[in-house]
């Protein structure tokens, strides 16, 4: 089975790494986007580091707003297990992606066990609510229970948040927040609530006013917020990059040093304006990217069975977790965890064919 490719035509895997190197070498604006596990992340910026390039999550939207709320506005949060033990009242803001449904399936299936008030074990089930407009989707509860919903008809998310944040501080609101009075009830006696938020889809204003109504709560009593990341591998890789170079995703070394920028660092609009003259993608569950820009040459390292559309070198690599062990990020405990392969096959990590591209491109490999 063919590995590697140069254009169309199948290629060794040390030939591609070959011509994948002179292409990052002659590279003028090089840029980098992933979705990996740590040891591909490390890989990859270390990588970058060495051909001046910038870098982002291959679908970075979503981890920018995220990355956004922390670095401008900041955030009160839990961990994962603190939620489990402690939380009477979960409110679910926005969508979530389908990774954490489980979780909020385990959330409703049990019963808080620690609180500060020895009662609070005396109480049979957490509340659920959930805050968004009208149809939105919400994750299954378990024996045929619903969430209430607090909506305002189908205002967006950040509107409806507005709202109830607003009618929580006794503020008049041009529209009424749906079931507003049975969640205030509930906040006048839970122990501990919690709120769940994503960047999925969320826009950064939302995540600021989710954060404003945690914080007059907890003027009074006490409640936080559960950030389950719109891509785990994201967020790992944002983890990873913040202790390697000091600075989230979106950062670039076209100067030589790490600059953090969100919007001049956005490598989908880099390529969109026409900025970069070259394209490494890493993705092993992405195997097609979106159409390249004019000449810009295109890089692409991919779980697949033949020649990614348009790149001039593809090298097929296995998937974290399924073809060879891995350190990811776990939304579940709010940490890395290393996993071992369930279906190990003979196809290369990320990481290790990033260490044979840059010992081409360079006469010493990677520091990681």
């Amino acid at each position: 089975m063919a590995v590697a490719w140069i254009g169309n035509r199948e290629a060794l895997v040390e030939r591609a790494a070959v011509h994948a190197a002179s292409l990052l070498s002659s590279s003028r604006c090089p840029v980098f986007s992933f979705d990996t596990d740590i040891h591909g992340t490390r890989a990859a910026i270390a990588l970058a580091e060495r051909v001046g390039a910038a870098y982002d999550h291959a679908d970075g939207a979503a981890v920018a707003r995220e990355t956004a709320l922390f670095t401008d506005k900041g955030a009160m949060t839990v961990a994962p297990g603190e939620t489990r033990r402690r939380a009477d009242v979960v409110v679910i803001v926005g969508e979530l992606a389908q990774i954490h449904h489980d979780l909020v399936g385990e959330l409703a299936a049990t019963v808080p066990d620690l609180s500060a008030r020895p009662d609070l074990s005396t109480r049979n089930e957490r509340e659920f609510f959930v805050v968004g407009p009208n149809g939105m989707s919400v994750p299954p509860l378990n024996n045929g229970r619903k969430a209430t919903l607090l909506s305002c008809g189908e205002a967006s998310l950040g509107a409806t948040l507005a709202a109830l944040r607003a009618q929580y501080k006794g503020r008049q609101t041009s529209q009424p927040v749906s079931n507003f009075n049975d969640f205030a009830k509930a906040l006048a006696a839970a122990h501990f609530p919690v709120f769940l938020f994503s960047g999925h889809t969320t826009e950064g204003l939302a995540l600021e006013m989710l954060q404003g109504l945690i914080a007059d709560i907890n003027r009074k009593s006490r409640a936080s917020g559960l950030h389950l990341p719109a891509s785990e591998n994201g967020w790992g890789s944002a983890l990873a990059s913040t202790w390697m170079t000091g600075f989230p995703l979106r950062t670039g070394f076209t100067r030589g040093f790490p600059e953090f920028d969100p919007w001049r660092y956005d490598v989908a609009r880099m390529i969109a304006a026409g900025e970069a003259d070259l394209h490494l993608r890493i993705s092993a569950t992405i195997a097609q990217p979106k159409r390249k820009r004019g000449r810009m040459a295109l890089i692409a390292l991919a779980k697949t069975q033949e020649p990614v559309g348009g790149a001039a070198v593809t090298i097929a690599i296995g998937e974290a977790g399924v073809d060879h062990d891995a350190v990811v990020y776990s939304s579940r405990t709010g940490s890395l965890k290393s996993t071992y392969a369930h279906a190990a096959s003979q196809l290369p990590s990320a990481a290790t064919i990033i260490r044979l591209i840059a010992t081409h491109a360079f006469a010493e490999a990677l520091p990681c």
